[in-house]
């Protein structure tokens, strides 16, 4: 790694250096020194996270276990591989999926991570049950989408738990559940680690083991970063000395994280917004990541920013390498990391876990909980249980219907935004974004490339306009990763939550609600938390034609900027 900062944000990363290698804070988080931290209690407690720390050697030692794994999706003549998880479940094997791509003689690794109705169907069309392995993997087995996502695919698979695999920590729910449906296999996660510290866990290994990838190489890259991390010279501590970049640039103001990776290992980004916003989001103060927001000139940028430049060297892109000479030029902080070979990733999974837990020493929190997804869960869990009890959602009213779209918001948001039609109450809502502040689409709508590319597109007309960071997250998936900073992080947000009617709807075996619903519930849960915590926050709801009602918000919102 190696970094160009500005002198006075230099001053502040040399003071963090000094004092993590002369009071020996490197060898007292590797020995689970709390107070590094918040020296929390209960099941809080930070010394209660630290599994992480040991789980390249053991799973080193359990190598054997994955080549078992392997063997069973190759000769189960199984055409694909489909997993079923949320945030920490899923992330890290969506990026070994993109990273790596398919693998001969293996099945093609699949992820759903989203209730939208069209995604589940969209997965169903791609990976047919008859020839397909299922691996539901839940931390807890409580979890909502896991559990509705293999009540859905079970029943579709005949309910032959022989091509289903749990992955999930002893004792749990999906244990129970995975013993009476018959599963072929139980692979135990460790209860001492949080979902987003868990890529080099069973949560990231047995999806990479059954696409065929190389375990023992990826673990061996892993463990050479781990003892790399052992340094006590924070300077040279890889993972350290980033963590007290990130950390001490955020207490300077330079609190958005923005992320910039090569093509080749572009999807690393998505696992990377979880594990910093879900683990320093809180209390008012954190990172805030952004993810796949392209590079442009200096002078759209203001001064919150801080760039980490995870270059594939065999393979870099030219126009990232020019914008961020650029940037270096006019002064903007950033940080260069190398990956020479895709098998890197397993090192890369452990340096951003130490530095996320550095950081997290640096602004004083504690990078193991997250209390505000709990928050949403919750809201989520009484909406859908009116639903079962009803038969219905709340009755809700919108402030303002025009030009084919529903405005919704609380009363507190609702009295500071006007508007007769959507370009004048969307122009309302987006002259509240500030200097300093970010902007974040949040859609719960099917994430295709189409509508990443059309959401993004709207991203950049709203940063090249107002300077500021944005942020395109596709819900629920946000939910258990950048949700949490957004809620409990700095009160920096400015939040459009876009929702729309599905075209058609999916039942979901054994329940009155349907994944519609639920999506519906889960969105509603995650703007009712944003109002409680006093953010700002307005939703969009567009028709069935998800198409024209894009194109509509499009239109209003470039008549908003002009």
């Amino acid at each position: 790694m190696t970094q160009n900062l500005p002198p006075e944000l230099a001053s502040a990363y040399d003071a963090a250096v000094t004092d993590w290698t002369t009071n020996a804070k490197v060898a007292r988080l590797w020995n689970q020194d709390a107070s590094l931290w918040t020296s929390a209690s209960g099941k809080d407690s930070e010394k209660e996270w630290m599994g992480w720390l040991g789980i390249v050697e053991d799973q080193t030692k359990a190598s054997a276990r994955f080549a078992e794994i392997a063997e069973l999706a190759r000769k189960g003549e199984f055409r694909n591989v489909v997993l079923l998880g949320m945030g920490g479940s899923s992330l890290c094997p969506e990026v070994l999926s993109f990273t790596f791509g398919p693998q001969p003689g293996f099945p093609v690794m699949h992820v759903l991570d989203s209730t939208d109705p069209a995604q589940v169907s969209a997965i169903e069309a791609a990976a047919d049950p008859k020839d397909s392995l299922y691996i539901v993997a839940s931390k807890s087995g409580t979890t909502l989408e896991p559990n509705i996502f293999k009540q859905y695919f079970f029943e579709r698979s005949g309910r032959d738990g022989s091509r289903f695999i749990a992955i999930t920590d002893p004792g749990s729910r999906m244990e129970k559940v995975a013993k009476a449906d018959g599963f072929k296999e139980i692979c135990y996660g460790l209860p001492s680690i949080g979902g987003r510290f868990s890529a080099l866990s069973n949560f990231g290994m047995v999806p990479g083991a059954a696409m065929g990838l190389d375990i023992p190489r990826l673990l061996a890259r892993a463990s050479e970063m781990v003892t790399a991390c052992r340094e006590s010279d924070a300077a040279t501590n890889p993972g350290v000395s980033l963590g007290l970049s990130l950390g001490s640039l955020a207490n300077q103001g330079r609190d958005k994280v923005t992320l910039v990776a090569s093509p080749a290992i572009y999807d690393l980004g998505a696992w990377l917004e979880q594990l910093i916003a879900e683990s320093t989001g809180k209390d008012g103060k954190g990172l805030i990541p952004v993810d796949r927001e392209p590079l442009g000139p200096p002078d759209v940028y203001g001064q919150d920013r801080v760039f980490v430049y995870i270059r594939f060297t065999p393979l870099p892109d030219a126009h990232q390498e020019a914008a961020i000479a650029a940037l270096e030029a006019a002064g903007q902080p950033v940080i260069h990391i190398a990956v020479h070979d895709p098998y890197d990733i397993g090192a890369e999974f452990f340096r951003w876990e130490m530095a996320t837990a550095v950081a997290g020493s640096i602004i004083h929190i504690n990078p193991f909980n997250q209390p505000d997804v709990e928050a949403s869960k919750i809201k989520t869990r009484q909406l859908t249980d009116e639903y079962e009890l009803k038969g219905s959602l709340p009755a809700e009213t919108p402030i303002l219907e025009a030009d084919g779209l529903k405005f919704f918001t609380d009363d507190k948001n609702a009295a500071k935004l006007k508007g007769a039609n959507a370009a004048e109450i969307l122009k309302s809502h987006l002259d509240r974004i500030g200097a300093g502040d970010y902007f974040a689409l949040l859609a719960y709508i099917q994430m295709t490339s189409a509508h990443e590319e059309t959401l993004g597109a709207l991203r950049l007309a709203v940063r090249n306009d107002k300077r500021v960071a944005t942020c395109l997250g596709f819900g629920p998936r946000f939910l258990h990763s950048t949700g949490q900073a957004y809620k409990g992080g700095p009160d920096s947000g400015v939040f459009l939550q876009v929702t729309c009617d599905d075209a058609r709807d999916l039942p979901i075996p054994g329940q009155k609600y349907t994944f519609g619903v639920v999506k519906a519930a889960q969105a509603r849960g995650d703007f009712g938390v944003l109002a409680e915590r006093g953010r700002r926050a307005l939703r969009v709801h567009l028709p069935a034609d998800l198409e024209a009602g894009l194109a509509t918000l499009g239109k209003a919102i470039r008549t908003a900027l002009a």
